[in-house]
C-alpha cells in the first residue's frame, strides 16, 4: 500500500441542509438566558454535546474540536466536525463503526452527491418510493499530511460495493490502520466512477471548515436522481 502526501484545500463533505440551518430552538425564546435553558435540555440527549463533555464508547472528548481556553473564538464548523464523529448508523459506516464515525469528503461535488445520492436511494427503496427532494450543503475542509491511498487497489476488499461485504472489511481496514497511526485514508469513489474520496481518522486533521455551494436531490418516480446546484 502506497502513501501520498496531500496538500488539499477545499475537499467537499456535503450534508442535510437540515442539520445546516442555525437552531430552531431559537424561535422558541425571547432571550439569552431562555436559549442557554434550552441549550441545557438539548445538551442532555444530544450525542454531539455528550460527547463533548464526556466523550463515547470509541472516542476520547479530547480528540474532538473545541475551545480550548475560556477566551477562544468558537470557530465556525467545530460542531459539524464533532458531530461526523459522534452520530453515526448503529453499524457504521464503509471506514467506521457505531462507535465512532468519521469525516468523509470527496476531491469534487459530484463525486461528493453520488455518494450521499446512494445512501438516500437506498433509504427511498426501503419505503418502495422513489420520490423526493432533498437539500444538502458543502462543508468545505483542508487536509495537509502523508496517508495510505488505495487508489491503486480496485479490488480491495473494503472497496466492495455492496454495504454487507465491503463496510465490515473496511471498518476492519479502518482499525488496524488506526492502530498504526493513520489519521485518515485516500480511496477511490465506489459510487462515482474516476471520483477520489478521503475519510479523516481524527478530528484533529480537519482544518479551516467553511460552507460552499448547495444542491437539491430529486427523485421522480425511480431510483436515478437529478442532481442541481442552488
Amino acid at each position: 500500500m502506497r502513501i501520498s502526501a496531500i496538500n488539499e484545500r477545499g475537499l467537499v463533505r456535503l450534508i442535510s441542509e437540515t442539520h445546516h440551518k442555525p437552531p430552531v430552538l431559537r424561535g422558541l425564546v425571547d432571550s439569552d438566558e431562555e436559549a442557554d435553558i434550552l441549550a441545557e435540555l438539548e445538551g442532555r440527549t444530544s450525542a454531539r454535546m455528550i460527547a463533548e463533555r464526556e466523550g463515547g464508547p470509541g472516542l476520547d472528548r479530547r480528540e474532538l474540536a473545541f475551545a480550548r481556553r475560556a477566551n477562544d473564538l468558537k470557530l465556525y464548523g467545530q460542531s459539524h466536525i464533532n458531530a461526523a464523529f459522534t452520530y453515526t448508523r448503529p453499524t457504521g459506516n464503509r471506514f467506521n463503526s457505531g462507535d465512532r464515525g468519521a469525516w468523509y469528503a470527496a476531491w469534487d461535488s459530484l463525486t461528493a452527491a453520488d455518494e450521499v445520492g446512494f445512501h438516500r436511494t437506498r433509504e427511498l427503496g426501503y419505503i418502495g418510493r422513489y420520490e423526493d427532494e432533498a437539500r444538502y450543503v458543502e462543508l468545505l475542509a483542508d487536509f495537509i499530511g502523508d496517508f495510505p491511498d488505495i487508489g491503486d487497489e480496485p479490488r480491495h476488499p473494503a472497496l466492495n460495493a455492496d454495504p454487507a461485504t465491503g463496510y465490515p472489511a473496511g471498518q476492519a481496514f479502518a482499525r488496524s490502520l488506526r492502530g498504526e497511526g493513520c489519521r485518515g485514508l485516500i480511496y477511490p469513489s465506489v459510487r462515482h466512477q474516476g471520483g477520489r474520496c478521503f475519510v479523516a481518522f481524527d478530528p484533529g486533521i480537519v482544518q479551516n471548515v467553511r460552507p460552499g455551494a448547495s444542491w437539491v436531490l430529486t427523485w421522480s418516480g425511480t431510483p436515478e436522481y437529478s442532481l442541481k446546484a442552488l
